[in-house]
């Protein structure tokens, strides 16, 4: 990658892309759809299998859907519960984390010896080991790579040098893993903090979602936000949030993100309100579905029955 190879990777970052998370950690819980079924899509499947999905026609979408209800429906009763769908979340989440360490694999380690070591994965990802002396806009590469090396190191938990198994996973999908939440929070805390005092204020954390023209009325969801943020984001009360909230934001103790996304489908689809999903019900919600964990964001629609 020495020469312009680094600079396309670069750009990435500069643009607010994470190389090693293989998208980036979630900042939301699974079950927030406020910014829209396209941008859940494209946070989910990326822009490339997002527009895959886009371009299987509405008719086969549908019916792929309906067959996929069927799946879910592990006692085939006709219903889907609340813990049948949360099952079924947890295996699409457990596959799409597989199969997105797997390509974290692939791309980092480059002898393929199972462990990636710091210079290494700084190689792989800037192109050399130097200190951008030369390069334009150098001191934001400087931090880049300070932010990489410390999930880096939070993630290295015996202090070796080199992360591998369940440490190589820890790096990539920091967000999946519970002893990371700082550094995830920090992360998070870096990007929204737009004046650089430390802190999430309201206006930057709707900003980062909601970008309205100036004097026109904000969205109903949005102002639902602002309202979350005040009961919920911000436990002191003291209107900002700082790195142990947005920690707390991030990753709830305790929660189970499947359970809080099947919830949030149930509320959405359950027309009867009887606690369960006919086939019915979930066609009805036909977008909210393939926008969802159900179908890993759409991707399960194009995927062969027998890979499911």
């Amino acid at each position: 990658m020495a020469g312009g190879g680094w600079w396309w990777l670069a750009a990435l970052w500069l643009a607010g892309a994470e190389p090693a998370g293989e998208g980036g950690p979630g900042r939301r819980p699974p079950h927030d759809h406020a910014r829209g079924f396209a941008y859940d899509h494209e946070a989910f499947l990326g822009a490339e299998g997002a527009r895959e999905f886009e371009a299987l026609p509405p008719a086969e979408s549908r019916r792929r859907l309906g067959l996929l209800a069927g799946l879910m429906d592990g006692d085939g009763d006709g219903a889907v519960t609340a813990a049948e769908l949360g099952a079924w979340l947890r295996r699409r989440r457990q596959r799409g984390l597989a199969e997105s360490l797997s390509r974290g694999r692939a791309r980092w380690d480059g002898d393929g010896d199972g462990a990636l070591a710091w210079p290494e994965y700084r190689r792989q990802a800037y192109g050399h080991d130097e200190d951008f002396g030369d390069v334009a806009d150098a001191a934001k590469y400087r931090r880049l790579v300070a932010r990489d090396e410390r999930r880096f190191r939070a993630a290295d938990g015996d202090g070796d040098g080199t992360v591998t198994g369940d440490e190589l996973a820890a790096f990539l999908q920091p967000e999946e893993f519970e002893h990371m939440r700082l550094v995830v929070a920090a992360e998070t805390l870096e990007d929204m903090d737009k004046d650089g005092d430390g802190y999430v204020q309201v206006d930057e954390y709707i900003g980062d979602m909601y970008a309205g023209e100036p004097g026109a009325p904000e969205p109903s969801w949005v102002q639902t936000e602002r309202e979350q943020f005040g009961l919920f984001r911000d436990l002191d009360g003291d209107g900002r949030l700082d790195a142990a909230e947005i920690a707390h934001w991030l990753r709830p103790p305790a929660a189970d993100p499947a359970q809080a996304e099947a919830q949030h489908l149930l509320h959405e689809a359950d027309a009867d309100q009887d606690g369960q999903l006919t086939k019915e019900e979930i066609l009805g919600k036909w977008n909210l579905f393939v926008g969802s964990q159900a179908t890993s964001y759409g991707e399960d629609l194009t995927r062969p029955h027998d890979e499911l």
